[in-house]
């Protein structure tokens, strides 16, 4: 297999719009999804990279703007790849859902589950040589990576793939969007793991939104072997306390400099400063969280405004368990400093064929600093107000609070205490 990747296609130019203050209507976001698809012709096959439930953006609008200009195009094929990662499948209802499409109402082609650890269903079409990826990560990483992810993107299958997402402060590349709905959205157990232990080794502070990551050098380095051409869709979107979905921003074109677009206004929407750290943050879990695993974002977004020795209420009735996935994985360890969680990892053979929950262990908790008998310690307590029992936290090295006990008002006037909504929505820093 060669390490170069294959032959580039001419990316398209950049369209759309954003800024903080706008508001883009319908009419508006067609007519950007307009422009970037004129290079795609008759005849042509074409496969939309989706993501899951857990996140919020405005695929349900913009997809089936795509599948009626597609269509008019008289395109040969036109199907959905959901980038779950790691996650579980969606319903056909949640599928259905996730792209507009009214009940009763054919969809334009099939919608495909992405299957990360069935080798069976991956295709390997590059790799990273151990030269390159010690460049891309600045020396946090030094083997080879093989580049494997579905096998729909392998050579020949489909000419052109959409990127539909929303662009995000993230944990593990800095923000979300562009290649990351590709490694590690529909990427095998390779770039998986080794994309998610390089976000804990750079640090979650270092890494949770900035644009400019090892991890985002190593993902746009893999997308540049994927065969078909790459027309990237990255949006900005908030809700309302209406829950109305409001985009700020849509930018399409180069899976790079579309997604640049995107962050430089996601920064302005999402990454809110307080001017200070906290005693103890409140955070009201927002509702696409209902395991820790994803859930786990109430901790890597507010953990910048908590003070050492400080506590993270993480309130969530619906959050209902650790990880459907790697739950088991997850109790046998424990969530811990990255300092620790390295040891764990040196001493593990389970733990290093699993780097992506050694870095989920790390990223929760957040950081850590020596306590007085010079022992790393996480720097803050998380407590737990959610439908886990006192037993699961106990074995992950969280608190545990009876969520039925929770009284927001014993929050709201404490000067010490910020009562987020929404959390894991929005990065909070100091500032």
């Amino acid at each position: 297999m060669s390490s170069k990747p294959a032959p580039s296609i001419p990316a398209p130019s950049i369209v759309g719009q954003g800024g903080p203050d706008l508001d883009l209507s319908p009419v508006e976001l067609r007519a950007i999804i307009e422009q970037a698809l004129l290079t795609i012709g008759p005849d042509a096959r074409v496969l939309a990279i989706i993501s899951d439930k857990t996140r919020d953006d405005n695929t349900d609008i913009l997809f089936p703007f795509a599948a009626e200009i597609l269509a008019a195009r008289n395109v040969a094929q036109f199907d959905a790849l959901v980038a779950q990662g790691t996650h579980m499948p969606m319903t056909e209802t949640e599928k259905r859902s996730k792209i507009g499409l009214p009940e009763g109402s054919t969809a334009p082609g099939r919608i495909y589950d992405h299957q990360w650890n069935r080798p069976e269903e991956l295709v390997t079409i590059g790799e990273l040589s151990a030269e390159q990826v010690t460049a891309l990560t600045g020396g946090l990483l030094t083997a080879a990576v093989k580049v494997n992810l579905n096998r729909l993107l392998g050579p020949g299958i489909y000419d052109t793939v959409l990127v539909f997402g929303g662009t995000v402060p993230h944990e593990v590349a800095g923000f979300a969007g562009g290649a990351k709905y590709f490694f590690p959205g529909v990427a095998g157990p390779d770039l998986t793991h080794a994309t998610h232990w390089l976000g804990a080794l750079a640090s979650i502070e270092n890494v949770i939104g900035r644009v400019e990551t090892p991890t985002r050098h190593m993902i746009e380095a893999a997308a540049d072997f994927v065969p078909a051409r790459i027309i990237s869709l990255n949006s900005v979107v908030t809700r309302d306390d209406n829950n109305r979905l409001r985009t700020h921003a849509l930018f399409a074109g180069d899976v790079r400099q579309a997604f640049r677009r995107a962050a430089e206004v996601s920064r302005q929407v999402h990454i809110k400063y307080t001017g200070r750290k906290y005693k103890r943050v409140v955070a009201l879990l927002d509702e696409h969280y209902d395991e820790l695993w994803v859930g786990g974002k109430a901790s890597y977004k507010l953990g910048g405004i908590i003070e050492a020795g400080g506590e993270l209420i993480i309130y969530a009735p619906h959050l209902r368990m650790i990880s459907e996935t790697h739950g088991e994985l997850i109790e046998k360890y424990g969530y811990a400093p990255l300092d620790r969680v390295r040891e764990m990892v040196a001493l593990s053979t389970e733990l290093q064929a699993n780097l992506a929950v050694a870095a989920h262990l790390a990223h929760v908790s957040y950081a850590g600093h020596l306590d007085e008998n010079g022992h790393v310690v996480s720097r803050f307590r998380i407590t737990m107000a959610s439908a886990l029992d006192e037993a699961t936290c106990a074995r992950v090295n969280l608190g545990f609070m009876d969520y039925h006990q929770f009284r927001r008002e014993d929050y709201d006037s404490d000067p010490n205490t910020l009562v987020v909504e929404r959390a894991g929505r929005d990065l909070y820093l100091e500032g």
